[in-house]
């Protein structure tokens, strides 16, 4: 019994004594769950609001108040801008939606509520963002009710009036059933002189919805339903290939304590030209491997490169040479490949997770979305979401990509300066 005990406790202290079995058992879980915590509710973070770029082509007073109600809306993060712009926020993932509220939607509003015609909304919406969508559409048309309700249930409202007359000349109505909606304007008339509606009342929530809209999905081709697995492979290749290059940083500490490294400066080689070489080849498997993923996915999941493909090669090769300029990095600061490898493999977690590789970073809360912007990781999958299924044009490239090359240069020149040639 007593060799029983003793075995057990040695491996209870070799486990405990080994801290990067520590690192991934306890510090990993933890930091993991407060990641998913935060995005689902932990806490008292607010979820991020919904940006909407509106557009408003009536300019009249009683648009004016549809698109104040909705920027009022605690839901809504409000841009107001022209139709080419609006719709340029969506397609790079900006914003969520487009609303276009059209030109005559002050005249016709009101007699639309009763039946007659409708003025034309659009709606374009990114085709990631499901969910978003529905609550756009939702309290747009909350909105727009409430305020054409208001405005029409007002005793000196303009639009009653202009109705009344619209109706009165109408020769399309016939005659019992023109009296009959003269005589119920004239009432609501009435009525609101007597006494005004309840605050936030939504006065017209019985009527018609005074417009009708059309919905078009936001992305280089809108005729092509949105795949899903395109930003699942861009998520899941650029953690792998990430996680990669974790190795090749620990393999070449494993070098080191072999002194191989001690063997090859014995050669009429600089410091920089074989670390140089490191990242080159690394770079070079990196693209290879995102190179098959990608062929796969094409081939079996219907991804397709739909924006630049010049950007999105440049993408790949800035993303192969940031994974290469990591792992040099880790070989550069790490003590052991032991000690080393959990805490390299923690740091690609969280720079995963941070880039929305695993959840797509409009889930995030918005000090969040913020912070993700610090992560090479979320440059590199939006670079990839722009250059496939968002469709867009080189130009859209080039920003992740200076971005990923400044975190490359930085790796390499922290790499360089602290590289220790001996164990």
């Amino acid at each position: 019994m007593n060799a029983f005990i003793a075995l057990v406790r040695k491996d209870l202290l070799l486990y405990f004594g080994n801290r990067r079995a520590l690192l991934m058992s306890i510090v990993a879980p933890i930091l993991i769950a407060a990641f998913f915590g935060a995005l689902f509710g932990g806490g008292d973070s607010k979820p991020a609001r919904i940006k909407v770029a509106v557009t408003d082509l009536d300019r009249s007073p009683l648009s004016g108040q549809a698109v104040a109600a909705l920027r009022a809306d605690t839901a809504f993060e409000i841009v107001e801008a022209a139709d080419a712009e609006a719709l340029a926020l969506v397609k790079a993932g900006k914003a969520a939606a487009a609303i276009t509220v059209p030109s005559g939607f002050g005249e016709l509003a009101a007699a639309a509520m009763f039946g007659g015609a409708k003025p034309q909304f659009v709606l374009r919406y990114d085709p990631s963002q499901a969910m978003a969508r529905e609550v756009v559409r939702g309290l747009l048309a909350e909105h727009v009710m409430q305020t054409v309700g208001r405005s029409l249930a007002s005793a000196d409202s303009p639009l009653l009036a202009d109705f009344r007359e619209q109706t009165l000349r109408s020769t399309a109505l016939p005659e019992p059933r023109k009296l009959d909606l003269v005589q119920m304007l004239d009432s609501i008339a009435r009525v609101q002189r007597w006494s005004a509606p309840p605050q936030g009342a939504g006065a017209g929530e019985a009527f018609a919805l005074p417009y009708v809209t059309r919905e078009e999905a936001a992305s280089a081709r809108p005729q092509i339903k949105y795949n899903s697995y395109s930003h699942s492979f861009a998520g899941m290749g650029v953690q792998f290939v990430l996680l990669m290059g974790v190795d090749l940083g620990v393999g070449l500490l494993l070098m080191r304590r072999m002194g191989l490294w001690k063997r090859l400066r014995a050669a009429p080689l600089s410091k920089g030209k074989l670390l140089a070489s490191r990242i080159a080849s690394c770079a070079l498997i990196a693209v290879i491997v995102f190179a098959i993923v990608y062929a796969v996915a094409m081939a079996v999941f219907g991804v397709r490169i739909e924006g630049s493909v010049p950007g999105f090669i440049l993408v790949l090769a800035s993303f192969a040479l940031l994974t290469a300029s990591f792992g040099l990095l880790i070989a550069a600061v790490g003590a052991t490949p032991e000690a080393t490898r959990g805490l390299a493999i923690l740091a690609t977690l969280l720079m995963v997770m941070l880039g929305g590789a695993w959840v797509p970073a409009f889930v995030f809360p918005a000090w969040l979305q913020k912070l993700s912007l610090l992560a090479p990781t979320r440059w590199a999958v939006d670079g990839l979401d722009a250059m496939t299924w968002r469709g867009l044009p080189l130009h859209d490239a080039l920003l992740p990509v200076a971005v990923m090359l400044g975190f490359t240069a930085a790796f390499a020149a922290l790499a360089v300066w602290r590289f220790e040639w001996e164990e």
